[in-house]
């Protein structure tokens, strides 16, 4: 039994590989469209990036939806149900420069079949190893293994929506100054935006670039602007965004919120830290209390100990 077990996974495993193996070689491949006419049209100029849709990293997952499209959209509609929050995922992928939702929950799906794949061949190698495969025990380790794979890039999301937050706090400062400057020498906020994108590098130079490629596209620019105001994870990032649309719109002076703007951020920077060093402070205690307070206190009792327990005997 153990021995059928341990061969039907390894069927299953090299079966499907072989699948995805002979699916994508180049007989099997499905030919694109721009393969097609592409040897037609070497001559005409390559097409601006701005009419182009932005790519978030799901082109990896359009094969397995072509080999598994049925499973794997009953996968997604499922997660989804489960555990629903499609707006809290639709605002942090805004806040990552876009992506939808579907796609996350591919993703999602894909990873819990991985993990449970990952944790039922490794807890059958284990079984199989001392005594023999448990179909119970198995079964569950596929289970846990799916709910982790699912919820860890659920994790996976926050963690990158919170490095990126931590990177656009420290470039706004640097963003705001150059903007106030450029609107001080008597350039119109549009025309600051630009020589700020020009000039600087970054995850807010990228979100701003964003806007105003929109713009060139043909978006009215406060429209462009009230979408990122939008989209953005950074509280402080939207109301400076909404303050440049403001000033766009009815022509305020802009240099001194902006300036204002910026040492607001400095402020809140110095609170982060202070607060991150009171962190690490208390969790320098652990160590300290535990490991480094009871070694001082024996080796300091040791020799005393010893020398009572010679003078019971």
């Amino acid at each position: 039994m153990t021995t059928w077990w341990f061969g039907a996974i390894l069927g299953l495993m090299a079966s499907l590989g072989l699948l995805t193996a002979v699916r994508r070689a180049p007989p099997m491949r499905p030919i694109r469209l721009s393969d097609r006419i592409g040897p037609y049209l070497a001559d005409t100029p390559v097409p601006s990036r701005l009419l182009s849709r932005p790519a978030h990293g799901g082109e990896g997952f359009g094969a397995m939806r072509r080999l598994f499209g049925p499973a794997i959209t009953g996968g997604v509609r499922g997660v989804d149900r489960i555990l629903g929050g499609a707006d809290s995922v639709r605002r942090r992928l805004g806040g990552l420069g876009g992506g939808s939702v579907e796609e996350f929950r591919v993703e999602q799906v894909v990873w819990g079949v991985t993990g449970m794949i990952a944790s039922a061949v490794a807890v059958t190698i284990v079984t199989l190893l001392r005594t023999g495969v448990d179909p119970v025990l198995v079964a569950g380790a596929a289970v846990l293994g799916g709910a982790g794979g699912v919820l860890g890039r659920d994790w996976r999301l926050s963690r990158q929506v919170e490095r990126r937050e931590r990177a656009m706090l420290a470039e706004f400062p640097v963003i705001a100054d150059l903007l106030a400057l450029a609107v001080l020498a008597g350039e119109a906020p549009i025309d600051a935006m630009q020589r700020v994108c020009r000039l600087t590098r970054g995850e807010l130079t990228k979100d701003l670039q964003g806007a105003l490629d929109e713009a060139r596209a043909g978006t009215a620019m406060t429209k462009a602007l009230g979408a990122l105001a939008a989209r953005t994870t950074l509280e402080s990032f939207g109301r400076f965004v909404e303050g440049l649309v403001v000033a766009i719109e009815r022509g305020t002076p802009l240099a001194d919120v902006l300036r204002a703007q910026a040492a607001d951020v400095r402020e809140h920077s110095k609170r982060a830290l202070l607060d991150a060093g009171g962190k690490k402070e208390l969790q320098m205690m652990v160590p300290v209390v535990f490991l480094i307070l009871p070694i001082t206190v024996l080796f300091a009792l040791y020799p005393g100990l010893l020398t009572l327990v010679s003078l019971s005997r």
